[in-house]
C-alpha cells in the first residue's frame, strides 16, 4: 500500500489516496471517486471498468518453492538416509570426492537460503534501522560517529607483514581492505581513503558484526585481489582449495552473509530506499544519490523491491560468479564452483564482459527453465574493483509473473517470442504486439531499463552452449 500510495502521488498528488485511505478501501470501509479510481487505474495501466467488475482475484502469483535458485528440490525419502548423523558423515565425503571446498558449500547453503526467502530477513533490517535511524544517505562521518557510540576504535595500516596475512587467511597477492581486530578495534587500509563508499560499506559491516555477534572475532576479513573466489559479501582471497569441511568455514560464511545484509540494510534503509527507486524507476544511477556503490544498490533492489523475482550477478572474467542471487529461479549461466567450458556467449554479463563500451546495457532474453519458455530483461554494467580490475554487475527480472498477472498467457508469449528468435538468426525485433505489453509491465514494474530493453533485439539464450536452441547452433562458430 506504501508503494501504490507513493506511485499514485507521482500521477496526482491531489488525488492519490494515502496509505490509510487504501487500507480503508481494501476493508470496504470506503469507496474511491472515480477521479482517485482512475489514478490507481493508471499506476496498474487498467481501465477503470476493470476494478468494478465481478472478476474472482487471480492466486497470488510466487515462484515454486521447490524451484529457486533455478535447481529443482527434491523429496529427501527414504528419511532416514537424511539423518543430522548419516549427513555428518556422508557431505564430508562427498565433498572431497568432487573437490568442492567446504567454504563453498557453505555458501552454497547460505545462498539457497537466501533464494528460499526471497532476500526477506526482517530481524537483520530491523537490527540496521535501530542504528542508522532510517537515514539516507548516510555519510561516513556518520558512519564513525555510530563507531564511536558503540566503542569501536579505528586503525589505519599501510602494508600488512607475511605473518599477518598468513593469519588473517589472504594470499601475497592480496589486498587486505579491513579487518576486525578483537576486542573492538576496525583495522582499516589507508587506500581505503581514495575509496569513500567502499570505506563506508566496509564499516557498515563491522558496525553489523558488533551489533548481531557483539565483535566476537568470528568475522572473515575484506580481501580485493587477482585471485578472487566467492564469499557472497565481496571477494575474499582465501585459499579455497581444499575440499575439507569445519565448523569454522560454516560459521565464518554465515556471518560474512549476515553482516553484509547488515551493512546494506544500514546504508539503503528499506522504506526510503524502496521510495527512491520509486521515484528514478529503479535506475542504476540511483547509486550516486544514495552515495553506495552500484553493488550494494543493485543488491539491495532485489532485497527492497515490491515485485519479488529478482536476480543478480557480479561476474569477473572470463567466467567467474562472485555474488549470485537467483529469487526468480533463473538458471546459472555458468558455475561460481568451477570454470565452465562452453558458457552460452548471448548472456548480457558476458557481452558485457566482452565489450569494451562503458555506461549501462538492457536487454530482453528468452530462456528455457525446464519445460517452459520464460522472458528476463536485466540491466548490465561494468565497474572496477580497488584494484582496478573490471567486472560486470547485473539485475534482472522474471516477466513471466509480471504478464501473467495482467491476464495474458506469458507462456505463449514467451514461445512465440522464442520461435521468433530461432527464425530470426537468434535474436529479433520484438515484435509490435509483445512490444506494447512489455511497454505496459515496464510501467506497471516502473522500471526504465525494461523500457529500454524494448527497443533492442530480443536475444534467445540458455545455460550452456553444448544445448543451444538456435538454428544452426551459434557454438559450433564459436
Amino acid at each position: 500500500m506504501e508503494d501504490l500510495s507513493a506511485r499514485c502521488v507521482k500521477i496526482d498528488a491531489e488525488s492519490a489516496p494515502s496509505v490509510s485511505y487504501l487500507s480503508m478501501i481494501e476493508r470496504g470501509k470506503r469507496h474511491p471517486s472515480e477521479t482517485m479510481l482512475s489514478v490507481i487505474a493508471a499506476v496498474f495501466q487498467k481501465d477503470v471498468k476493470w476494478f468494478l467488475d465481478d472478476v474472482p482475484e487471480q492466486e497470488a502469483i510466487v515462484p515454486d518453492k521447490g524451484n529457486r535458485g533455478g535447481i529443482a528440490g527434491m523429496a529427501l525419502e527414504p528419511s532416514f538416509l537424511f539423518s543430522n548423523d548419516i549427513l555428518q558423515i556422508a557431505i564430508p565425503e562427498m565433498l572431497s570426492q568432487t573437490g568442492v571446498s567446504g567454504r563453498q558449500f557453505a555458501h552454497l547453503l547460505i545462498r539457497a537460503h537466501q533464494e528460499h526467502h526471497q532476500n526477506h530477513f526482517p530481524e537483520i533490517e530491523r537490527a540496521a534501522e535501530s542504528i542508522g535511524k532510517k537515514q539516507l544517505p548516510l555519510s561516513a562521518e556518520a558512519l564513525l560517529e555510530i563507531c564511536s557510540n558503540l566503542d569501536l576504535r579505528i586503525e589505519w595500516f599501510d602494508d600488512l607483514s607475511p605473518e599477518e596475512m598468513l593469519s588473517l587467511g589472504a594470499r601475497q597477492d592480496a589486498i587486505v581492505r579491513s579487518y576486525f581486530k578483537v576486542p573492538n578495534t576496525i583495522r582499516l587500509n589507508t587506500a581505503l581513503q581514495a575509496h569513500p563508499r567502499r570505506l563506508k560499506y566496509d564499516l557498515a559491516v563491522y558496525i553489523g558484526h558488533h551489533v548481531l555477534h557483539a565483535g566476537d572475532g568470528v568475522k572473515s576479513a575484506m580481501y580485493a585481489g587477482s585471485r578472487a573466489t566467492a564469499t557472497g559479501r565481496g571477494i575474499s582471497t582465501t585459499n579455497d582449495q581444499s575440499s575439507a569441511v569445519n565448523a569454522q568455514d560454516i560459521v565464518h560464511a554465515w556471518r560474512d552473509f549476515e553482516c553484509s545484509f547488515f551493512a546494506s540494510a544500514l546504508l539503503c534503509p528499506k522504506v526510503p530506499f524502496r521510495r527512491l527507486l520509486e521515484r528514478h524507476a529503479h535506475e542504476v544511477s540511483v547509486a550516486d544519490i544514495a552515495d553506495v556503490s552500484s553493488s550494494v544498490s543493485m543488491r539491495r533492489m532485489t532485497a527492497v523491491s515490491s515485485y519479488s523475482h529478482w536476480h543478480y550477478f557480479d561476474a569477473y572474467p572470463p567466467g567467474r560468479l562472485t555474488a549470485v542471487y537467483r529469487g526468480n529461479g533463473i538458471p546459472l549461466p555458468w558455475g561460481n564452483m568451477r570454470l565452465v567450458q562452453d558458457p552460452c556467449q548471448h548472456w548480457a554479463v558476458f557481452r558485457m564482459i566482452s565489450s569494451a563500451e562503458a555506461g549501462t546495457s538492457a536487454q530482453i532474453s528468452v530462456l528455457d527453465v525446464g519445460d517452459e519458455s520464460r522472458i528476463y530483461c536485466c540491466e548490465s554494467v561494468k565497474v572496477e574493483d580497488m584494484v582496478g580490475k573490471k567486472h560486470v554487475l547485473c539485475a534482472g527480472v522474471d516477466l513471466n509473473p509480471a504478464i501473467a498477472a495482467q491476464g495474458t498467457d506469458a507462456q505463449e508469449m514467451a514461445t512465440e517470442l522464442k520461435q521468433a528468435c530461432i527464425e530470426n538468426g537468434g535474436s529479433v525485433s520484438i515484435p509490435a504486439s509483445i512490444k506494447q505489453e512489455f511497454s505496459r509491465v515496464s510501467r506497471i514494474l516502473n522500471i526504465a531499463w525494461l523500457e529500454r530493453g524494448i527497443d533492442k533485439d530480443a536475444r534467445l539464450i540458455c545455460p550452456r552452449s553444448g544445448a543451444c536452441p538456435r538454428s544452426p547452433k551459434c557454438h559450433t562458430s564459436l
